[in-house]
């Protein structure tokens, strides 16, 4: 069950992102934070000097992407082995749903675990 830091969080984000990030957490018995949704260009622009993100461009700007980390053992973890699962249920709450989203885990140029946002495609 979402906390309430994770539900403030997703605050602005579209509505169809938050239907597949509820969706997913019913689908799990695993938990998840949601620890960042809608950011200004300030925050972005910072992300990138720091080399968290790569693009001025984050799908983060327009409330279409979410991050989140996994809960293991009570204890926020940012190994990548705890994201699979939650990426998972993810992908199946999107699809049961049918919202087109993608996973950043699956980048192959900057693979971001906790990354999860509409496509560009469908919703431009």
């Amino acid at each position: 069950m979402l906390n309430e830091r994770s539900l403030k969080t997703l605050q602005g984000v579209h509505p169809d992102l938050v239907k597949v990030v509820h969706k997913a957490d019913a689908i799990t018995d695993l938990e998840f934070l949601i620890v960042d949704g809608v950011r200004d260009k300030k925050r972005q622009r910072e992300l990138v000097a720091a080399g968290a993100s790569t693009t001025l461009r984050s799908r983060h700007l327009t409330g279409h992407a979410i991050d989140f980390m996994p809960v293991v053992n009570g204890e926020v973890s940012g190994k990548w082995p705890a994201y699979w699962p939650i990426v998972e249920a993810f992908e199946k709450a999107a699809k049961e749903l049918a919202i087109s989203i993608e996973c950043g885990a699956r980048w192959k140029k900057f693979p971001d675990g906790g990354h999860v946002q509409l496509t560009w495609k469908a919703y431009p």
